[in-house]
C-alpha cells in the first residue's frame, strides 16, 4: 500500500518529551477520507498512553483522539463527504463490523475489540495506528463524523471524546425532563456531564470537593451544587437522585454517592480510578440500585451528539496551546490545572 509522510508530535519512550517526528500514513482508498487536522483535543489517556501507565504502548506513539478538520481527498467510493467539508475522528477508526454489536451500531463493545485511533492495530499498514498530534490523518468514511457548521470548531474537538463519553450513558439511561440527576466531578468529563444533561432537560445536581468550583457549576448549568465533603449538604441529597454520572479518576467513597439514589437508580462509572473502589452489598441491595460502567458511544451516536450538540450550541471550555506547549500542558493536566481541556492549534505544527 503506498503512503506518504506526515508532520506529527509524538514520543519515543515513557519517559521521554513529546518532540516532532514524521510518521506514514496511507494514500487515501475507495472508502477513505483524508482530514487536514485543524484542532486536536488533549484527553487524559493520551498521558496514560504517552507514558505507558495502562501498558502495552507501541512507541513511537503518536496520541490524540478529538480531532477536527477538513475533508482534502475523498475515495472515489465515498458518499458521505466532500472535499471541503468539516469533519471530525474520535476514538475509534474500525471495527470488525460484522459481530453483533458492530451490527446494532455499538462498534464501541466490537466484540473484536475495535480500532483506536492511536495504539491500535492498523490493519491497512500492519503498524500502530497513530492519532491527531499530525498533520492530516486517514480514515475509512463510516468512521468519519460530520461536524455542525454552527460550532466553534476547536472547541468542538473535545465534544469527539469527552462529550461522547459523557452524552451515551445519559441518553442509554433515559435522562430528561422529570430525572434529578446527579454529576459527580467537575473536569474534561463532568462540565460535558453538566451541560448535556441540563440540555435534555434534567435537574442538575454537581458533587465536587472544591468550594472554589461552586459557581463554575452553576455558570455551566447546574441546579444545585454540593460541596461532597460537608456531611449535612451530602444527607440532604440522600435518596433524591434518578441517576449520577460519575466522573472522578481518582480513588473516591463510592457507597456515599450510592446512598444518594433513589430507588431503581442508577451510578455509572465513566472516570476510571487506578485501584478498585469497594462497594458494599447493602449500598446496592436494600433499594434495588445498581452501578454500571459506560465508554464512548458508536458512531451514529456520536453523530447524533454532535447534531445535538449543535442545535443547542454546545461546545467544551477550552484553553487553546501551541503544539510547542504540549508537554507542559501534560504536566498541569497532571495537577487538574485546566479548565477544562486542553485543545491543540494544529496549524502551530506546521511551524
Amino acid at each position: 500500500m503506498n503512503t506518504k509522510n506526515v508532520k506529527a508530535f509524538g514520543t519515543a519512550a515513557p519517559d521521554a518529551p513529546l518532540k516532532p517526528l514524521n510518521i506514514q500514513r496511507r494514500e487515501v482508498t475507495a472508502n477513505d477520507v483524508e482530514i487536514e487536522i485543524l484542532f486536536c483535543g488533549i484527553c487524559h489517556s493520551d498521558l496514560h498512553t504517552a507514558r505507558n501507565e495502562w501498558h502495552g504502548t507501541v512507541y513511537p506513539a503518536v496520541l490524540g483522539h478529538e480531532i477536527v478538520g477538513k475533508v482534502t481527498r475523498v475515495g472515489n467510493a465515498v458518499t458521505k463527504f466532500h472535499v471541503g467539508d468539516l469533519a471530525g475522528v474520535g476514538c475509534m477508526v474500525d471495527s470488525c463490523r460484522v459481530c453483533e454489536s458492530c451490527l446494532e451500531g455499538l462498534e464501541q463493545y466490537c466484540e473484536e475489540g475495535n480500532i483506536q485511533t492511536y495504539n491500535g492495530a492498523d490493519k491497512h499498514l500492519g503498524m500502530q495506528t497513530f492519532g491527531g498530534y499530525s498533520e492530516s490523518i486517514v480514515v475509512d468514511e463510516h468512521f468519519a463524523l460530520r461536524i455542525p457548521e454552527n460550532l466553534d470548531l476547536a472547541a468542538t474537538a473535545p465534544l469527539l471524546c469527552a462529550g461522547i463519553t459523557t452524552y451515551s450513558p445519559l441518553k442509554h439511561w433515559g435522562i430528561g425532563p422529570g430525572k434529578r440527576v446527579g454529576v459527580v466531578g467537575i473536569g474534561g468529563l463532568g462540565h460535558m456531564g453538566v451541560k448535556l444533561a441540563k440540555a435534555m432537560g434534567a435537574h442538575v445536581v454537581v458533587f465536587t470537593t472544591s468550594a472554589a468550583k461552586q459557581a463554575d457549576a452553576q455558570r455551566l448549568g447546574a441546579h444545585e451544587v454540593v460541596l461532597s465533603t460537608d456531611e449535612q449538604q451530602m444527607e440532604q441529597q440522600r435518596g433524591r437522585l434518578d441517576f449520577i454520572l460519575d466522573t472522578v479518576s481518582a480513588s473516591h467513597d463510592i457507597n456515599s454517592y450510592l446512598s444518594l439514589l433513589k430507588r431503581d437508580g442508577t451510578l455509572t462509572l465513566v472516570g476510571a480510578p487506578e485501584h478498585p473502589l469497594p462497594v458494599a452489598a447493602f449500598s446496592v441491595i436494600p433499594a434495588r440500585k445498581s452501578l454500571a460502567g459506560s465508554t464512548i458511544g458508536g458512531i451514529a451516536e456520536t453523530q447524533e451528539m454532535l447534531d445535538f450538540c449543535g442545535e443547542h450550541n454546545i461546545t467544551s471550555d477550552i484553553e487553546l496551546i501551541d503544539i510547542r506547549g504540549i508537554n507542559e500542558a501534560y504536566e498541569r493536566l497532571l495537577k487538574g490545572d485546566v479548565h477544562y481541556r486542553f485543545v491543540i492549534d494544529m496549524a502551530s505544527l506546521k511551524n
